[in-house]
């Protein structure tokens, strides 16, 4: 099997339990994504909260990587590794309901800080049971089944502002946020009761042992903190690059509109490109190379005077996410194969830490030194997260030796 090449799109047609996940993914990313653009939205005009306190929310994702932890260390212990994702479907459909009925400030922070932080595990322990799986059965197409899978969650951020858009207009957003648990809940469907057996490598054994021994989990902990480095600017980017086309450019709603969606278009496309790229020249370097194109993205940002200039730094980003999304939780797996439950939490709730990060900065930077100028602030960390990369790409290869 090793010696021949394979198709990662048919393998994953093969497979019932790939195919579930994909299903699985697409459905979550439609329910999340149609409820993330309205959130600021329902604290300000359901609960009444000040816009400053509202922008002070997306600070609760702080609590996310102690959840990725934990759910990630409960996850290895388990037999069946489904068991873990099936939970935190139900807590985050829970949480959502919660958030829905809020009749206060303070019930969404709350919500989102624990019951939505330990939901976000469910990805997390989807992609550990991929792993298992991978393990179970070698293809020298995993990285192209990782993505492949990964498309689908990508495919529902398309989908999900656009129906979040349309149903919160037309029917409110608590009903939004009810149909947005309703999701969370239904990821569970396509997988019905299937499971997938903890893989346990022999050649691990020695390691497993003492598995709580830091030293271990110090790659997986380094390369995450690299990734949320050059993850910041993502939020910076959300939250004003709207305000900066309508304030400075004045670019009508569907330039604005078009200007923000090309993004996940693009990476769609992109991910079994960076898929093959990562087979032929190795994950870390297809990393740093995405690394690269995020720091031309932020210093497009930083020196457009135009709308060109914006539609250039999305594709760019898009580089950047399309090698996030389709190499990052396979890299976090390899740097800590002995409990691969752990290593997909932990990597995966550096996205919403890198949203925490990356809202604190944009505030100040902002303040600071104005629109669109603060994109020099995300271009100079990626820079460090380029350098970051070569130094840990090298000592694995050295390592590796």
């Amino acid at each position: 099997m090793l010696n021949r090449p394979e198709s990662a799109l048919r393998i994953v047609i093969r497979s019932r339990f790939y195919r579930s996940a994909f299903l699985s993914l697409l459905i979550a990313g439609v329910g999340l994504s149609a409820a993330a653009p309205q959130l600021t939205l329902f604290l300000v005009r359901d609960l009444g909260a000040p816009l400053p306190v509202a922008g002070l929310y997306y600070v609760t994702n702080l609590a996310a990587p102690v959840a990725g932890y934990l759910v990630g260390r409960w996850s290895d212990r388990a037999q069946d590794r489904l068991l873990w994702f099936r939970l935190c479907s139900v807590v985050g459909a829970l949480g959502w309901l919660a958030m829905a009925a809020a009749n206060a400030v303070w019930i969404p922070f709350l919500v989102s800080a624990v019951a939505l932080s330990v939901a976000g595990g469910s990805m997390a322990q989807l992609f550990a049971a991929c792993r298992d799986e991978l393990s179970r059965h070698p293809t020298r197409a995993e990285n192209g089944v990782i993505a492949a899978i990964r498309m689908a969650f990508t495919v529902g951020w398309i989908i999900g502002p656009v129906f979040g858009s349309w149903f919160g207009g037309v029917f409110g957003l608590r009903p939004l946020l009810v149909a947005t648990a309703i999701c969370v809940f239904a990821q569970m469907i396509p997988l019905g009761r299937q499971r997938v057996e903890r893989y346990d490598d022999p050649s691990l054994a020695e390691r497993t042992g003492s598995r709580r021994r830091i030293d271990h989990m110090m790659p997986l902990l380094v390369f995450t903190a690299v990734c949320v480095l050059a993850m910041t600017g993502d939020t910076i980017k959300f939250g004003y690059l709207p305000i900066y086309m309508a304030e400075q450019l004045q670019v009508s709603d569907s330039v604005r509109g078009a200007v923000i969606g090309i993004q996940p278009l693009l990476e769609l496309l992109l991910l079994p490109v960076v898929a093959r790229v990562a087979d032929r020249f190795g994950p870390i370097r297809a990393m740093t190379a995405g690394a690269v194109l995020g720091l031309g993205g932020n210093l497009a940002y930083a020196l457009s005077t135009s709308v060109a200039g914006l539609f250039l730094g999305q594709a760019l980003t898009a580089g950047l996410w399309a090698c996030v999304g389709s190499l990052g939780v396979s890299i976090a797996q390899r740097l800590y194969p002995e409990g691969v439950g752990t290593a997909s939490g932990v990597f995966l709730s550096a996205i919403p830490l890198g949203s925490a990060i990356g809202g604190t900065i944009g505030s100040i930077g902002v303040a600071a030194i104005g629109l669109p100028h603060v994109f020099f602030i995300p271009a100079c960390l990626t820079s460090v997260a380029i350098v970051a990369f070569i130094i840990l790409g090298n000592r694995l290869a050295t390592q590796g030796r």
